[in-house]
């Protein structure tokens, strides 16, 4: 099933606008590129940058991962994408644990990043497993999911201008988000490939 062109050009425009829009953190001082997480990038640098520099370059590469025409006319690029993503995914994980364990949001957020980190980290090893294997098909429903949960930092960054919008309190709504972002981005991901299983359509992504 082929995706309709906006969701397509959504998916496109969201990843890289937002992967570009974390270079603040690399030439801004911390206070001013984002002055709620200004404590990590100041307390754990490593982490932190780690973290945020790694998962843009895996939102960015996202999108060339599903261009069918660049896996079958470049198979040696996409493989080099491939492991690009696949390595900016567990770096940017371990970061991203890290900070989870030791943010300053509450345990209901920590859990809820802290999850996502080891989740994203296990579902991408599991892909890269599988084509190892040659068992293509099942690596690209793998990298689905993978897929589902790096764009979890475009979720949370819907989610948060709405929290600032509305004037909710951020505390309590954080910790909300720390779980939203990705665990609804998961389940619309299984019941696509549910969908897939049950008629035999082609992967969501697969013709883009």
């Amino acid at each position: 099933m082929s995706l309709t062109i906006i969701p397509r050009t959504l998916f496109w425009v969201f990843s890289l606008l937002i992967a570009m829009a974390s270079v603040r953190f690399f030439v801004l001082p911390p206070e001013v590129a984002n002055e709620a997480l200004a404590y990590h990038a100041l307390a754990r640098p490593i982490a932190f940058y780690t973290h945020v520099g790694l998962a843009s370059v895996a939102l960015g590469l996202t999108p060339f991962q599903f261009w069918r025409g660049l896996r079958m006319r470049r198979p040696a690029m996409h493989r080099w994408m491939g492991r690009g993503y696949v390595i900016s995914v567990v770096l940017s994980g371990v970061g991203g644990l890290v900070l989870a364990i030791s943010t300053e949001a509450g345990n209901i957020a920590a859990w809820g990043f802290g999850t996502l980190a080891v989740v994203w980290v296990v579902v991408t090893v599991r892909s890269v497993l599988l084509a190892m294997k040659g068992q293509i098909d099942d690596h690209r429903r793998w990298m689905i999911r993978s897929a589902a949960l790096t764009l979890a930092g475009v979720t949370l960054r819907i989610y948060l201008p709405i929290v600032f919008i509305a004037g909710l309190p951020f505390d309590e709504y954080y910790a909300a988000i720390a779980w939203g972002c990705w665990v609804p981005n998961l389940l619309v991901a299984e019941i696509w490939l549910r969908r897939h299983r049950a008629t035999g359509i082609a992967p969501p992504g697969d013709e883009t």
